[in-house]
């Protein structure tokens, strides 16, 4: 299977003219799985520490309008994050585009609420629950940003066969090492692939970093993207991740 992982800017103009170099880069290289950054279909509305209901109805807009695009890659399948409404609450979702359409299959549980990041202010905070999914011979499970902190659930998914973990990012560029520490350590507990993509800018005190990254269930890193090479494609072993659930320290582990 080929993931492609990517770093795309926050302001919109370079958006648009960086999606279609996106949408040649899929195709040229046969992705199979395309994934996208944190809520990438709107400029990060999260940088105001006071929630406005008019730009959340806005972005809700603009990401109901793009992910009817998504086709436009040329890859069977597309994962990212949208805001949305549900149960009378806001959300941040993580979802699963195939040609059989847009599915919502996680929402996001561990919100920062500071420095740029205000987003337990603008959306309420999951269930707690890390769900796999399975789309096509995939299994996946999605830790959206700052849910990768949340090793059990790493562990969870290991435990429940998942074999690739999804982090669309919305993070700082003076943390990415950090980050990318973190995305080592969620694959070797999980014994699964742990592939992310992240935002490039500024929007208020928020400063995105990139690096989007793909490692393997050892904790080997595939590929990083960069200003260079903003889009990265890899090839992964789906069969891989299921014989590393058999080795330590993955046969070791119970979930908490």
């Amino acid at each position: 299977m080929n993931v492609t992982v990517t770093q795309m800017s926050d302001g919109r103009r370079k958006f648009e003219r960086e999606w279609g170099a996106l949408c040649r880069h899929a195709r040229e290289n046969s992705s199979d799985l395309v994934l996208l950054p944190e809520m990438p279909f709107s400029s990060w509305f999260c940088s105001s520490p006071k929630f406005d209901p008019e730009a959340w109805e806005g972005v809700v807009e603009e990401h109901r309008e793009w992910t009817g695009r998504l086709g436009e890659l040329g890859a069977p399948m597309v994962l990212g994050t949208s805001p949305v409404d549900k149960r009378g609450k806001r959300f941040n979702e993580g979802f699963v585009w195939t040609k059989a359409g847009l599915r919502g299959v996680q929402l996001k549980n561990y919100l920062p609420n500071g420095g740029g990041y205000y987003e337990a202010s603008w959306y309420h905070r999951g269930d707690r629950k890390f769900s796999k999914f399975k789309a096509g011979r995939l299994t996946g499970g999605f830790m959206i940003c700052s849910d990768l902190w949340s090793m059990s659930s790493a562990r969870a998914f290991g435990k429940e066969g998942v074999q690739v973990i999804a982090s669309p990012r919305a993070t700082g560029s003076g943390s990415l090492e950090k980050w990318l520490a973190g995305g080592k350590v969620a694959a070797v507990v999980s014994g699964a692939y742990s592939i992310s993509s992240n935002r490039v800018g500024k929007k208020g005190e928020a400063v995105f970093g990139g690096m989007g990254w793909a490692i393997d269930p050892d904790g080997g890193v595939l590929g990083t993207t960069s200003e260079e090479e903003p889009f990265v494609t890899v090839e992964v072993d789906l069969k891989k991740a299921d014989e590393a659930k058999k080795t330590y320290p993955r046969d070791s582990l119970e979930p908490d």
